[in-house]
C-alpha cells in the first residue's frame, strides 16, 4: 500500500466511523437514531391487551394451550419479543413491545375466534350463501352450527398452517398481490376434497370470519398439495389483511377483548442507562488492554471495534430489530467473538515475526493462517443462530438475530477493516517489531497428563448440581431450579396509586417491600394514563396475597378496593420449549456435520458437543446452588454460552489439525502443542468478554444482574472446558478408537495364521 493510500484508508474509516456514529446519535433530520431502535417490552414497554374466551367460563387447557401458542404466533408480525400468556381459567393476557396505539393493534389482529371454509351448496343442492350486489356483500342463508351439522364445513382455521400476503406477476408481467395459503398436514386431504367438489361443480369456496364472509374466491383447479392462491384487485395492504384475519382466525377458542393498556418498561430507563453506561466502560477497559498487550495491531483492532459498534447500532435500527436483554446478550457474545478474531490474528502475525519473517510478510502470512480457525469457529456459531432464528420460538429470536448480525459484521471488521488499518499504519512507516511484538517459543504444557484430575473436577461439579437440584425438589420441597414466573406463572397484583409512580420510584420504595412479603422476585410495569401498577411475582396463595394486600395499605395507605390479584400462566409455554429443543437439536446436528466436513474427523464434533454439555451443566448447577432466578433471559445465556464455547474450541481443534500436517511428533505432544499454542488466545478473550459482562453485573439493576452473574459463570467456564477438556476429549476419543482398530486387526491376523 502507498503512503497517499494508507492516509486516504485511515480518513475514511474515520469518516465512516465519525459519519456512522453522527448518525446513531443525531440521525437524519431528526429521525433513524439509537432512540428509534425498537426495544423490547423489558426495556420499553408496550401495548397489553387482555381477551376472554367467548361462552366459556372454563375451556379445557388443551384449548387454551393451543390458542395462546397460535396467538404467539400470530403476534410475532409486530415483535418476536411479544408475550402471550394465560389470566385466570378463561382470559388470554397479551403484550407487545414498541408499540402504544393499542385501537390499531385491536383493529389489525380482529376480533380473535373461529374460521370456516363454506361450501356455495350442499349436497342436497340447497344454496348456503349469495351476494347481495347492493350491499355487496355475501348473505349467509343458514347458521353455523347448521351448516356443519350439513355437511357444508369440513374444513377451518385450525387447518391452516399459514397465511401470508405475496407479490407475483401475471400473464403481462404487471405486479398483483395475493394472499398465499399453506394447509396443515392433517387439513391437506379435507382442503383438497372440498376444493376439488367446489370444482366440479363450477361454485366458489367462501372464507366466513366474525359473523361475516370475507371472501368467496372461485376455484380454478382441485387443491390437492394444500397450496392455496386467492387473488383479486387487491394492493399489498388489502392482501395482508385478509392474510392476518385468516392466521387469527385459526384459534381453537373465539376470544373477545375485555380490555386494553399501555404498559411501561419492566426494568425502566435506568436499566438502559446503565447498560449504556456498563458498555461505555467495559469497551474503554478492553480498548486499553488491547493496546497495551498488541500494541499497534491492538490500536488497529480497537478502530476496527469502534467500527463494528456504530455500524452494529445502525444496522438494528435499519433492519427493525427489538432488542431485549437477550438481544444485549447476542451483541455481546458477538463483540467477545470479534476481540477472538482479532486475537487469533494477533498471535499469528506474533509467531510469524518469532520465525525471522519481517512485519509486512508476518501480518500477510497471518491472516491467512488465522483465516481457517476464525471461519469456522464463526460459521459453526453461525449455524446455531440462523437454526435459532428460522426453528426458535418467538422468546430466543431476539437474541438470534442479533447474533446473525454481530457475527457476520465481527468477521467483517476484523478481516477486512483491522487489516486494512494495520497495513495502512505499515505503509505510513510503522514497521519495526517492537510495535508489535515477537512470540515467546513456549515448551508445551503437559495438560493432557492432568486430564483425569479436569475430568474429575468437572464431574464433581455436574454432579454437586444434580445432588443440590435432588435436595430442593425432593428434601427442602422448592422447585429444582429457582424458576420465575415466564417458567411458573405467577401472580399479577394491580395496584392502584394516588398518583402516578415511575419505574425507578417503584424499585427503590416499593419493590423491597414486596420481596419481603413474597419471597419472590418483581416485574413491576406501569399503566400509561393512569396511576395503576402491575406487580408480577411467582404464585401466591392467599395467605401471601392477603400479606401483600395488607403491605399496601399499611405502608402506602392503599384502599383494599383498589388492590387486585389474578393468576396467570407463564409466558413461555410447553410448545416454545418444544420448540426451543427442537431447534437446538438441529443446530447441533448440524454443526457437528459442518465440523466433520471440514475437520474429517467426527471426533472433533463429538468433542466439541459434550465440552458444550459439560458448559451448559456447569451453568445449570451454578443456577440451582445460588438459586439465581431462572427466567425469559436463561435460554438466551445457555445460547450465548454455547456459542461463545464452540467458538473457543474450535480455535483450538484447527491448530490440532494444523500441527499434525507439520510436526512428526506423537499425538499427546501435538495436543498439548496445540493447546499451548492458543493459551494466551483463550485466556486473553475470555478476560475481555467477562470484563464487558462484568461492567453490565456492575451497573446493572436485579434483572440484569440476574442475567450477567451466570453469563459470567459461563464464560470462565467456556474458557476452562476449551482448554482441560475439550483437547483431551479429543485426544481420549482418538486414542480409543486407534486401540479398538488393533484388536480388530490383530483379530483378523490371529484367524489368518489358524
Amino acid at each position: 500500500m502507498k503512503k497517499s493510500n494508507a492516509i486516504i484508508t485511515l480518513i475514511i474509516v474515520l469518516i465512516v466511523a465519525l459519519g456512522i456514529g453522527y448518525i446513531d446519535i443525531w440521525g437524519i433530520n431528526g429521525s433513524g437514531n439509537a432512540k428509534d431502535i425498537t426495544l423490547g417490552l423489558d426495556l420499553a414497554g408496550g401495548v397489553s391487551i387482555t381477551y376472554q374466551v367467548v361462552g366459556e367460563e372454563t375451556p379445557s387447557a388443551t384449548d387454551m394451550s393451543d390458542t395462546i401458542y397460535k396467538l404467539q404466533q400470530r403476534v410475532a408480525q409486530y415483535s418476536t419479543e411479544a408475550q402471550v400468556y394465560q389470566e385466570g381459567t378463561n382470559r388470554i393476557g397479551i403484550e407487545i413491545p414498541g408499540v402504544s396505539d393499542a385501537t390499531q393493534i385491536l383493529e389489525e389482529l380482529g376480533q380473535p375466534g373461529n374460521l370456516y371454509f363454506i361450501q356455495q351448496t350442499d349436497d342436497a343442492g340447497n344454496t348456503n350463501y349469495s351476494y347481495d350486489p347492493t350491499t355487496g356483500q355475501y348473505v349467509l342463508h343458514y347458521s353455523i352450527e347448521q351448516l356443519i351439522a350439513n355437511g357444508s364445513i369440513t374444513v377451518s382455521g385450525s387447518d391452516v398452517a399459514s397465511a401470508k400476503a405475496a407479490a407475483i406477476q401475471d400473464e403481462t408481467k404487471n405486479t398483483k398481490y395475493i394472499v398465499s395459503l399453506t394447509m396443515t398436514e392433517e387439513g391437506k386431504a379435507k382442503f383438497g376434497e372440498v376444493t376439488g367438489r367446489a370444482y366440479n361443480r363450477g361454485e366458489t369456496l367462501a372464507i366466513y370470519y366474525d359473523n361475516q364472509i370475507v371472501t368467496a374466491p372461485s376455484v380454478k383447479q382441485p387443491l390437492m398439495d394444500g397450496n392455496a392462491e386467492i387473488s383479486g384487485n387487491y394492493t399489498f395492504e388489502e392482501a395482508e389483511k385478509l392474510a392476518s384475519t385468516i392466521r387469527i382466525g385459526g384459534l381453537s377458542l373465539q376470544l373477545e377483548e375485555l380490555h386494553s393498556k399501555v404498559v411501561g418498561a419492566q426494568l425502566g430507563q435506568d436499566a438502559i442507562k446503565t447498560s449504556l453506561k456498563a458498555g461505555v466502560f467495559g469497551f474503554a477497559l478492553v480498548a486499553i488492554f488491547m493496546i497495551a498487550a498488541y500494541l499497534i495491531p491492538g490500536l488497529a483492532a480497537v478502530l476496527a471495534l469502534l467500527v463494528y459498534v456504530v455500524v452494529i447500532v445502525l444496522l438494528l435500527n435499519g433492519f427493525d430489530m427489538t432488542l431485549t436483554l437477550a438481544g444485549i446478550a447476542g451483541i455481546i457474545l458477538s463483540i467477545g467473538m470479534a476481540v477472538d478474531a482479532n486475537v487469533v490474528i494477533f498471535a499469528r502475525i506474533r509467531e510469524e515475526i518469532a520465525s525471522g519473517m519481517s512485519v509486512q510478510s508476518a501480518v500477510k502470512i497471518g491472516f491467512n493462517k488465522a483465516l481457517s480457525a476464525i471461519v469456522d469457529g464463526n460459521i459453526t456459531t453461525l449455524i446455531a443462530a440462523i437454526v435459532l432464528w428460522i426453528l426458535g420460538p418467538s422468546s430466543v429470536k431476539g437474541f438470534a438475530q442479533t447474533l446473525v448480525l454481530g457475527i457476520v459484521l465481527s468477521m467483517f471488521t476484523a478481516l477486512v477493516v483491522t487489516r486494512l488499518i494495520i497495513q495502512a499504519f505499515i505503509a505510513l512507516g510503522v514497521k519495526d517489531v517492537k510495535f508489535f511484538g515477537r512470540a515467546k517459543d513456549r515448551k508445551p504444557v503437559d495438560f493432557l497428563a492432568k486430564k483425569g484430575i479436569f475430568f474429575a473436577i468437572s464431574g464433581a461439579v455436574i454432579i454437586a448440581g444434580l445432588v443440590i437440584m435432588g435436595v430442593n425438589k425432593f428434601a427442602l420441597n422448592k422447585d429444582e431450579l429457582n424458576y420465575s414466573l415466564e417458567f411458573k406463572g405467577g401472580t399479577a397484583t394491580t395496584v392502584e396509586f394516588d398518583r402516578a409512580w415511575s419505574i425507578e420510584e417503584l424499585t427503590a420504595q416499593v419493590e423491597g417491600n414486596i420481596e419481603k412479603v413474597t419471597g419472590s422476585t418483581v416485574q413491576i410495569q406501569t399503566v400509561s394514563g393512569t396511576n395503576e401498577v402491575i406487580f408480577k411475582t411467582n404464585s401466591l396463595d392467599v395467605e401471601h396475597r392477603d400479606a401483600l394486600s395488607q403491605m399496601f395499605q399499611d405502608e402506602f395507605g392503599i384502599a383494599e378496593s383498589k388492590i387486585t390479584s389474578e393468576t396467570i400462566s407463564s409466558t413461555i409455554s410447553k410448545e416454545m420449549k418444544r420448540d426451543t429443543l427442537i431447534a437446538v437439536i438441529v443446530a447441533i446436528v448440524l454443526m457437528l456435520i459442518y465440523i466433520r466436513i471440514r475437520f474429517k474427523d467426527m471426533r472433533f464434533g463429538i468433542s466439541s458437543i459434550i465440552a458444550l454439555a459439560h458448559d451448559v451443566l456447569v451453568v445449570i448447577a451454578f443456577y440451582a446452588a445460588a438459586r439465581v432466578s431462572v427466567g425469559n433471559t436463561f435460554v438466551a445465556c445457555l445460547l450465548t454460552i454455547v456459542g461463545y464455547s464452540i467458538n473457543a474450541t474450535i480455535v483450538i481443534f484447527d491448530r490440532i489439525r494444523e500441527n499434525r500436517s507439520i510436526y512428526q511428533e506423537n499425538l499427546k505432544t501435538i495436543v498439548n502443542r496445540s493447546i499451548t499454542q492458543t493459551l494466551t488466545r483463550s485466556i486473553f478473550t475470555s478476560l475481555t468478554t467477562f470484563i464487558m459482562v462484568a461492567f453490565l453485573y456492575g451497573f446493572g439493576v436485579s434483572s440484569i444482574r440476574d442475567f450477567a452473574l451466570p453469563l459470567m459463570v459461563g464464560i470462565g467456564c467456556g474458557c476452562y472446558s476449551s482448554i482441560c477438556i475439550a483437547g483431551a476429549l479429543w485426544y481420549s476419543l482418538k486414542k480409543a478408537g486407534k486401540k479398538n482398530t488393533a484388536k480388530v486387526e490383530a483379530k483378523s491376523s490371529s484367524k489368518k495364521t489358524k
